[in-house]
């Protein structure tokens, strides 16, 4: 899904779960090569995460307010936060290393409160 500045507010900041924001641009071939990557992820783990494109050359604004220094980048949002920014990897493999860690991570702390009883 595509967002603009006009629709970050209400996909990315208000979404109910974490939402992986990929920016790119058209004349990045590194953003090109890993949407593949991206779609792959985001159907493994749907209904748990969000995934959203923002072209940074038409959203000057959020590039800026987010402070991108290269494309692609990837910034991860849970709650209205950003949780963790992903800017330089080595390659496929490294983005998909870092992607299913944040889930699996996040799949242990949410499990975590059913697990533990307190006793009074």
């Amino acid at each position: 899904m595509s967002v603009d500045e006009t629709t970050f507010r209400s996909s990315v900041l208000e979404s109910q779960i974490p939402v992986l924001v990929h920016f790119w641009a058209p004349w990045c071939g590194l953003c090109k090569l890993i949407t593949p990557i991206l779609q792959t992820f985001q159907a493994e783990w749907v209904g748990q995460i969000s995934l959203v494109d923002i072209n940074a050359d038409e959203n000057f604004r959020l590039a800026t307010t987010y402070r991108l220094s290269n494309l692609p980048t990837l910034l991860l949002f849970e709650q209205g936060e950003l949780c963790q920014r992903v800017e330089s990897f080595r390659g496929t493999e490294d983005l998909r290393l870092v992607l299913d860690a944040f889930m699996h991570h996040r799949e242990l702390t949410y499990d975590i409160p059913r697990l533990v009883r307190i006793y009074p």
